[in-house]
């Protein structure tokens, strides 16, 4: 069993980024870069840069299963969050695991699309995902594309459009849902809805044009499941970690990082601390 701790550690179970933009490695940043510690558990292998994922190699889940018992046995997990489950067979070990272990805040990312539009999960795998983990979620972080996939709707072209998937998105199971606008590319703000149980909050924020946007989603989750292991309440945490990437994303170009879609800049101000 693990000890208590007040240091706030946040879990990430996702696929590892070779370029160091996204998956694990842009949610340890964004989780130390927001006060939280961070902890991890790789569900898969890429081979990765900022032009694109070349390869990809799943971990066995037995050993998957057997990192989620290793830190939860030492380890006092205030948060997680869950970005790329590679398979049908991980996402039902993941929730196996997540049901005994039982942590106080669920973060899930439901990595299925990819930049080109094609589904990097099989069918069943959805199926299994909306069946098995999403309804254990305190909140899904969904983009326009992936929440299409969810619900089986047309990919959203107007912010009217999202507020049309309002009620399809409720009736998947998780407690709320942060239904990303950002492949509203034509709108000058970037809004985001956080569907609540009987409630909808709209945040925007000015677009910011940059091509260095690689690992968006993943520091946008994980932020907000480190300011919920700091006991923010759930309003407040995805408050502050939409402020978070939106400075992450507009001192991106300080960086230069590869020849194609860089990262966003984690560590812009050292360690962010909510306004």
């Amino acid at each position: 069993m693990s000890i208590p701790s007040n240091t706030p550690i946040t879990l990430t179970i996702a696929g590892s980024d070779s370029g160091g933009g996204a998956g694990i490695q842009a949610d340890i940043k964004a989780i130390s870069a927001t006060g939280g510690y961070a902890c991890s558990v790789i569900t898969a292998l890429t081979a990765q840069n900022t032009q694109g994922v070349t390869g990809i190699l799943g971990i066995d889940p037995s050993f998957v299963e057997q990192q989620l018992d290793t830190v939860f046995s030492d380890l006092d997990v205030k948060a997680v969050k869950i970005g790329m489950l590679s398979d049908a067979n991980i996402i039902r070990m993941v929730a196996k695991k997540l049901r005994q272990y039982q942590p106080k805040f669920l973060v899930i990312d439901p990595v299925m699309v990819a930049t080109s539009g094609d589904l990097l999960l099989e069918q069943d795998a959805i199926s299994t995902l909306k069946s098995e983990l999403l309804p254990l979620a305190e909140v899904i972080t969904p983009n326009l594309p992936e929440a299409a996939a969810l619900i089986g709707s047309a990919l959203p072209e107007t912010e009217q459009q999202m507020s049309d998937m309002i009620s399809a998105l409720r009736a998947i199971g998780a407690r709320s849902t942060l239904l990303k606008g950002g492949h509203l590319e034509k709108d000058d703000f970037s809004t985001d809805l956080l569907i609540l149980e009987n409630d909808v909050i709209r945040m925007s924020t000015p677009r910011i044009a940059t091509r260095n946007t690689h690992g968006t989603g993943c520091t946008l989750s994980a932020a907000t499941a480190s300011f919920l292991a700091q006991k923010y309440p759930l309003e407040d945490a995805v408050r502050h970690a939409k402020s978070y990437i939106t400075k992450a994303i507009k001192h991106a170009d300080e960086l230069q990082i590869g020849s194609g879609h860089g990262p966003v800049n984690h560590f812009f101000a050292g360690h962010f601390k909510p306004e």
